[in-house]
């Protein structure tokens, strides 16, 4: 199979965080690639053209990649649609955003208003605070959210239920989407979740969820 996986992971973390993600997907048999950033110190429009740059050197492979796809944690989702802006000539492909605020964080904003709060999150708050108002590309982008909320929701409370702990489920949902589905996590356990990654395969195969699996 020669499709190929860019992983792109979330605020507050670093590529080794997805590798559960990565080995359920090399045995999918995909060719699984990461891709870090510095999510708190480095420009947004930055690390959007380091992903740009990270995309073409897999493209300029001697053997061609026939499709190249993303799964996205988190912040991750904002980046590869924004990277996606820039490359209108890339292979074909699907993009799965895992717990991404698309919409907009409302987590965000609440730790923004405190002191000091802006410069905890860094560099990428403004995208965080503006997400998208919808998804117009022709690749399809499939969203998993998570719905056992368990984290910085219950500290600032500032989420409507069904959240993951630090994104609700209603801030994944941009219109656009081909494929939307819900599932028993928290945020973080998105990244470990077995339901999330065979969601994950469903959608890089099919363009859908497995909705009667969903829970």
């Amino acid at each position: 199979m020669d499709e190929h996986v860019i992983l792109v992971h979330g605020l507050w973390m670093r590529a080794f965080t997805l590798a559960a993600l990565h080995r359920r997907l090399e045995r999918a048999g995909y060719k699984v690639h990461f891709f870090d950033y510095a999510s708190v110190l480095s420009e947004h429009d930055a690390s959007v053209d380091k992903l740009v740059e990270f995309v073409r050197s897999i493209e300029a492979a001697e053997d061609p990649p026939h499709r190249i796809h993303f799964v996205c944690h988190s912040l991750g989702g904002l980046m590869a649609l924004r990277a996606l802006r820039k490359l209108p000539d890339l292979a074909a492909g699907c993009v799965v955003c895992i717990g991404s605020p698309l919409r907009g964080s409302a987590i965000a904003r609440s730790i923004a208003q405190l002191p000091g709060g802006s410069l905890f999150i860094g560099k990428n708050l403004g995208v965080l605070l503006e997400g998208f108002e919808r998804w117009t590309g022709k690749r399809p982008v499939g969203a998993i959210a998570g719905r056992l909320p368990f984290g910085l929701g219950l500290v600032f409370g500032a989420l409507p239920m069904p959240h993951d702990g630090t994104v609700s489920v209603e801030e994944t949902q941009l219109p656009g989407l081909a494929d939307h589905v819900v599932v028993p996590a928290t945020h973080t356990g998105l990244l470990f979740s077995d339901e999330a990654a065979t969601q994950t395969i469903a959608f890089l195969r099919n363009k859908r969820f497995h909705h009667a699996a969903a829970a």
